[in-house]
């Protein structure tokens, strides 16, 4: 991403970053791939920094929205066209306390005023945001507060502008698509059975946060996770652990070990599968899967190592094998034959699919193909009204007690979701550990601390009674907001209870909690 944004900047793109922490990719950035000096030596890619308080970026958002009506800076044409509810929320816009969005945003009027006249002097934005939005209580609200100024803009539809959610994970994108959600709506489900002569259960299921609260209310007894560290990915981690154990079964389909098998129900199985990146032969030859990234854009993706043993099944053979010896011969739908040419999947998918038709030709083509977007491509909309919607949602504050911070989880450069593969972290300067608390010089000074003290991290939450604690951590002394502190995910997800995390969430590690800090 950094990459991208880079050759944005050398095309003259206008680079807003809006973070708690000052991270050095957007503001001392060097291309490892290219010479020095090609943006510039250390260069800035950010032309603003906006260092905005843990969760207060819908404050931010408001105040941007309300200068920009200010100014008439509206694409009147395109509001008047393709949305609806626009009076409602300029009215909510207009009437803000700029007192109360300086205290929630933790940024000066001056600092949101430069930023709404580089988005009022922008002929096409792009509205870029990762999980530092979508992994707090309110982030629906904050997300929609985007999606105004998106439209407001004129922003949807456009060339060189648009929404460009980021997710956390590979392929996060692509299981959506194909069905991997506990809601789906009626007509996937009726193209799902009418391919293979069923009838699929219409009742919804639960997502992460609820499939934990039934392991742990008694409500679900068996678990199986296809991939994953589920325990060390999850909020709560005690909580979580005891409610795997009540499990009568618990089955983990990996590609390695981790820490969530050694959690278990009373009859555990470790199902070993070929990853990704080795090569996957069947009866009919070597195959491919493919693959979706957060820009819809669907590619075919093929192994080239050799698997470390000629007995290890692929992921698609165990979940076939699994169908067909819990079936039997009570279904027609052949497990076999998918598993020996997924290339039967492919053709299932183009018939079930919205938007993958000749699913096989278009995804193993160079580059592949991306899916159809209403919005992106002809200005509609998927809404009841269809039109886009404009949303009107009241700004919220996570109020602090005194002596306690408000505290970010974040990943660092070695890490992709749980898997750490260094202890370095170029994004920050840390080198050799991760155990690491991110706190203001002054914060360290009033809490009575020095940079470099070892402390224990509490978790306050009045929700419950329970003792969450994270133990041993250096305080690191950094550029991030008073009042707020951040430290390594996932070694803070015993601070996170799980109902503190968003409902709507299919990666549910909150973005914030409260904290005190223990000396040890």
């Amino acid at each position: 991403m950094l990459s991208a944004l880079e050759t944005a900047k050398l095309r003259g793109a206008k680079i807003i970053a809006v973070n708690p922490l000052r991270e050095a990719g957007l503001v001392n950035f060097r291309n490892p791939q290219k010479p020095r000096g090609v943006v510039g030596k250390g260069t800035d890619l950010a032309d603003l920094y906006l260092p905005v308080r843990i969760n207060g970026d819908l404050a931010l958002l408001q105040g941007i929205g309300a200068l920009l009506l200010e100014w008439g800076a509206v694409d009147r044409d395109f509001v008047e066209q393709h949305t609806t509810g626009y009076e409602a929320w300029a009215e909510h816009v207009r009437a803000v306390d700029w007192a109360f969005v300086e205290q929630a945003s933790g940024l000066t009027r001056a600092q949101i005023t430069e930023a709404a006249q580089l988005i009022r002097g922008s002929e096409g934005t792009v509205w870029c945001w990762a999980m530092g939005l979508t992994q707090h209580r309110n982030s629906v609200a904050t997300i929609k507060e985007v999606v105004n100024l998106a439209l407001v803009r004129g922003d949807i539809g456009k060339r060189g502008a648009g929404l460009c959610p980021v997710r956390g994970h590979s392929n996060v994108q692509g299981d959506r698509t194909m069905g991997i959600f506990e809601k789906m709506p009626d007509t996937f489900l009726d193209a799902l059975g009418a391919e293979f002569g069923f009838e699929p259960p219409r009742e919804h299921g639960v997502d992460v946060v609820d499939s934990i609260r039934a392991l742990r209310d008694g409500k679900a007894s068996f678990f199986m996770g296809l991939g994953g560290n589920f325990i060390h990915a999850s909020p709560d981690t005690d909580l979580t652990s005891r409610a795997m154990a009540t499990a009568a079964m618990t089955v983990q389909v990996s590609t390695k070990l981790n820490r969530s098998h050694l959690v278990t129900g009373d009859v555990a199985l470790i199902l070993p599968t070929r990853g990704r990146t080795e090569r996957d032969v069947q009866a009919s030859g070597e195959q491919y899967v493919t693959v979706e990234d957060s820009m819809s854009a669907v590619h075919a993706s093929r192994g080239v190592l050799d698997p470390p043993s000629d007995q290890l099944k692929s992921e698609v053979e165990i979940i076939a094998g699994i169908a067909a010896a819990t079936l039997g011969d009570r279904h027609s739908i052949d497990w076999a034959g998918m598993s020996a040419d997924y290339g039967v999947i492919r053709e299932h998918i183009a018939r079930v699919v919205p938007g993958c038709e000749d699913y096989s030709a278009r995804a193993d083509r160079p580059g592949g193909f991306v899916l159809p977007h209403p919005p992106r491509d002809s200005r509609t909309f998927e809404t009841a009204s269809g039109l886009g919607e404009f949303a009107v949602s009241p700004i919220e504050v996570l109020q602090v007690p005194d002596k306690h911070l408000l505290l970010q989880t974040l990943r660092s450069h070695d890490q992709f979701n749980t898997t750490i593969y260094g202890l370095s972290d170029r994004y920050r300067g840390i080198e050799n550990g991760r155990r690491v608390v991110f706190l203001h010089r002054d914060d360290i000074a009033a809490l009575g601390f020095d940079d470099g003290d070892r402390v224990d991290l509490v978790g306050v939450w009045d929700g419950d009674d329970l003792d969450r604690v994270a133990h041993d951590f250096r305080i690191v002394e950094y550029d991030t907001p008073r009042g707020t502190a951040a430290a390594y995910y996932p070694e803070t997800n015993p601070l996170i209870p799980l109902d503190s995390t968003a409902d709507h969430s299919n990666t549910p590690t909150s973005k914030s909690v409260v904290i005190r800090l223990q000396p040890r």
